[in-house]
């Protein structure tokens, strides 16, 4: 028997077996005694902490962590010896250890124990975690960012605001000064009321829909700090989530804008290929996951004879993206939303059901016309530009759209593609 670690008399494992195991684990593993004194450390973790190979062996566990813990960490070592339970070590709070050449570094510990000989043993897994510690500096670093990225996009939705004002003055002084004929006249003052119109909406949304998201995340950066400072870790986890979903809000709403702006441009363009429809539903699925309501889901059901269909993958994939993200919207808790994908000879069909709170009869004429709101959605987030935006991506795809909804019981929405001939 290889006896070349022995613990009190007794062989722990064999040699070659220890080595092995230790060399496969990620972590550093430092095995010390009742009194503090190391008996065993893997290769991990003596490339860890500085030390060469034999070195850590002897010496006490204090003389890895900084002078200001060691005092703490031998009443610790005496509670853990007493009532030893596995767990993890400094809930709530950082951990530093410390390195030969005296480098302090942050690091996560687990414990564990076992009996060697019938004596009490402490296992200590130790994680490295510098890299991550650098990565939560930069995300915070990032977040700082984007509340100035924030403040200096709202001065610029003000600044246009205010160009457009003086274009619509400009523009009436024009018409007054050119005194066209009275049809004209009448022509150019319609035009000009669409232009207020489309003004007003404009800044009126981009007021609502972007103070809202940036209070948001200005309150959740501040409560951040506060929650950093008491190390409560759930609560900031929180607030980085609330951040990030009021992010993604201010995201969707530009891309709303910029879309538009291409559509009245003329500046989309066609691009088809063959698309997995069944990958692509999939894949959609799961992008959107983050954003569904608690205890919602989204159930597929495909039935084509073809794996693939001809179209454009990126338009469809926004159109099917806004239709899913209406559908939870305008959804309740725990509801199931249905996918369904139907192939006939000519076309392919799809069906995106939800039973939210539908759209009332008198609203349903209107529902892909520009910033246009249901009577009972005013209060819910939204640019009312993404139906209008759907119905104009499928018009390019020579399909056609239509829905079903009963007011308080929920809406289908129905697409129609032509298949390639």
């Amino acid at each position: 028997m290889d006896s070349s670690k022995v613990l009190f008399g007794r062989p722990v494992i064999s040699g070659d077996a220890l080595k092995e195991i230790f060399q496969s684990m990620m972590e550093g593993i430092v095995v010390v005694d009742k009194a503090g004194q190391i008996l065993v450390v893997n290769p991990v973790g003596e490339k860890m902490f500085g030390y060469s190979t034999g070195e850590l062996p002897g010496m006490r566990m204090e003389q890895l962590l900084p002078e200001r813990y060691r005092t703490q960490h031998i009443l610790f070592r005496d509670s853990f010896h007493n009532s030893p339970v596995p767990r993890r070590m400094g809930l709530g709070r950082d951990l530093t250890a410390l390195k030969k050449d005296g480098t302090e570094f942050p690091v996560e510990i687990s414990l564990s124990y076992s009996t060697a000989g019938g004596t009490f043993i402490a296992i200590a897994f130790i994680s490295d975690i510098s890299l991550r510690k650098k990565a939560e500096d930069a995300l915070k670093q990032s977040e700082e960012q984007l509340i100035v990225y924030a403040s200096e996009l709202e001065k610029k939705v003000k600044s246009r605001t205010e160009d457009l004002n003086v274009s619509i003055q400009n523009l009436e002084r024009e018409v007054t000064e050119r005194k066209k004929a009275e049809e004209e006249v009448r022509k150019a003052l319609e035009k000009e009321r669409e232009l207020n119109d489309m003004k007003s909406k404009f800044v009126s949304i981009a007021s609502h829909e972007f103070r809202t998201p940036l209070s948001t995340i200005l309150s959740s950066i501040s409560l951040i700090d506060q929650y950093r400072k008491a190390g409560e870790l759930d609560r900031i986890d929180k607030h980085v989530s609330r951040a990030r979903i009021s992010v993604n809000h201010l995201t969707t709403i530009l891309n709303d804008f910029l879309s538009v702006g291409r559509l009245e441009e003329g500046k989309v363009d066609i691009v088809t290929e063959q698309v997995a429809i069944l990958e692509l539903f999939n894949d959609i699925v799961e992008e959107i996951k983050l954003q569904l309501k608690p205890g919602q889901e989204i159930v597929i059901a495909c039935n084509t004879s073809a794996p693939t269909i001809k179209t454009d993958p990126r338009m469809l994939r926004n159109v099917l993206f806004n239709l899913l993200s209406n559908a939870s919207k305008y959804s309740g808790d725990n509801t199931i939303i249905n996918l369904d994908g139907v192939q006939d000879s000519r076309h392919f069909t799809i069906h995106i059901k939800d039973r939210g709170i539908g759209i009332p009869k008198e609203d349903q004429l209107h529902v892909f016309d520009r910033f246009f709101r249901a009577t009972n959605a005013i209060n819910i987030q939204g640019t009312g530009l993404g139906l209008n935006i759907v119905k104009r991506y499928i018009d390019l795809l020579k399909g056609s759209i239509s829905f079903a909804s009963e007011y308080g019981k929920g809406s289908t929405f129905t697409i129609q593609l032509p298949l390639a001939t």
